[in-house]
């Protein structure tokens, strides 16, 4: 059965120029990328995105991580995969969530670092299962940016929306 999976390529990994090395690892996983783009990380985008964690001692710094305040790097590179046993595959191309603990020929393993301060630096953000994929997916993502079906929608009108449009 096909899954879809939320990967970020966060700030450190930007900055350090290895969205190339990513890409690479994750083509061996031979699944299709049905969304991408470049993300502004808002305060609220990157709390919600980590929810999980709110009350957890760390929760303001893995946020500050994700908005880029750590690298000066203030986005992130946001990509959906696509196929069967997405998230599995994923998952294990990515590594253990801790560098010190991932397969070293894994990217958190080959790429990412502990701060003294104690923050995973782990340049890659891979969802944990479907339920998360699903609410991740639709918080980075709108229906139209993915160019498969994913989940159920409905049209709507919306009247007097401000959007920008080239000129």
């Amino acid at each position: 059965m096909n899954q879809a999976t939320l990967v970020l390529v966060k700030p450190d990994g930007l900055k350090k120029s290895l969205t190339g090395n990513i890409l690479t690892r994750l083509s061996e996983t031979k699944l299709e990328i049905v969304a991408t783009k470049m993300a502004r990380v808002s305060r609220e985008l990157a709390a919600d995105h980590y929810r999980h964690l709110k009350d957890k001692p760390f929760f303001d710094d893995v946020v500050k991580y994700l908005q880029g305040e750590f690298h000066d790097r203030r986005k992130v590179m946001a990509m959906v995969y696509w196929g069967k046993d997405a998230i599995n595959k994923v998952r294990d191309i990515a590594g253990a969530t801790n560098p010190e603990e991932a397969d070293p020929v894994s990217i958190r393993g080959s790429f990412g670092r502990i701060t003294t301060k104690g923050v995973y630096e782990n340049v890659i953000h891979a969802s944990s299962d479907e339920k998360d994929a699903e609410r991740e997916i639709k918080l980075w993502f709108k229906p139209a940016e993915i160019i498969v079906d994913l989940y159920p929608t409905k049209d709507t009108i919306i009247k007097d929306l401000k959007t920008k449009q080239w000129v």
